[in-house]
């Protein structure tokens, strides 16, 4: 596979959580790959990957000049920052947004062209209606938020948020401006059709998650393992013309690099 720049996700090296602080202070509320990024860079290089993204909350662990070492070091370029939020919450949105604000800062003064947010919060006596006018308004401020610094911004749908499958995927875009960044393990795991939905809205993507799905035990899984052919999405992909970065992740492997270079095997091959 030649036409896109491939890049992996930082996230499988070491446990997945956030910052504990955020449970009473919702600037600090930011994601984080428990391991050491060095490491993670290393085994990502080693694979063949041109690029990284890394959680908004591993980003400004360290010093930017650190972090510009650590990319130098293993030859990676900085493709993205993942943050997420609330976002339906009017008394709290200027908070999440002053935190993806500080993501996007450190995103751009490392020269990522991407910012990635996932969020709209489920409410714990359930959804209501104006829950996804309140996300669609959020997520247009985000867009704004990276575009005076110079970078494209991202809504990627997730499971546990309200926005899952096909229909709430077509509902928030049509309230919102951002791009679309599909995560096709996601969207197969929420009962979507990764590669229709990339037909669908193949003028709002991009940036592309891709990682493999099975159903039963429930796992994300490298590449064209498990129950979501990679191949037609792919096929979606090249249709769409899409010319970008692709990002490969897995939340979790026993040997994260070996799932790097598995999933990187096979994009050779696609």
């Amino acid at each position: 596979m030649t036409e896109w720049k491939l890049a992996y996700h930082a996230n499988c090296w070491g446990a997945l959580g956030g910052n504990a602080v955020g449970v009473t202070s919702i600037t600090q509320l930011s994601y984080r790959t428990f391991g050491e990024m060095d490491r993670a860079f290393s085994d990502i290089a080693a694979a063949g990957y041109e690029g990284v993204e890394v959680f908004d909350g591993n980003l400004l662990d360290v010093p930017a000049a650190e972090m510009r070492r650590l990319l130098s070091d293993a030859g990676l370029t900085l493709v993205a920052t993942y943050a997420g939020g609330n976002f339906i919450f009017d008394d709290i949105l200027p908070e999440e947004l002053a935190r993806v604000t500080r993501a996007a800062d450190r995103a751009a003064e490392l020269g990522a062209p991407h910012l990635v947010v996932g969020g709209g919060a489920k409410r714990f006596e359930g959804t209501r209606d104006g829950d996804y006018a309140k996300l669609g308004a959020a997520l247009d401020r985000v867009k704004e938020i990276a575009e005076v610094r110079g970078l494209r911004a991202h809504y990627h749908p997730h499971l546990s948020t309200i926005v899952e499958g096909p229909q709430e995927v077509h509902r928030i875009f049509g309230l919102t401006s951002i791009d679309f960044c599909p995560d096709t393990a996601h969207l197969a795991a929420a009962g979507g059709d990764p590669a229709r939905l990339i037909r669908e809205l193949r003028d709002r993507i991009s940036y592309v998650h891709l990682k493999g799905f099975q159903k039963e035990p429930f796992a994300f899984t490298p590449l064209d393992r498990g129950d979501v052919p990679t191949g037609p999405i792919l096929e979606a992909l090249r249709e769409a013309r899409f010319a970008g970065w692709v990002c490969t992740e897995l939340d979790a492997w026993p040997d994260p690099a070996e799932g790097a270079r598995l999933s990187m095997d096979y994009l050779k091959r696609a």
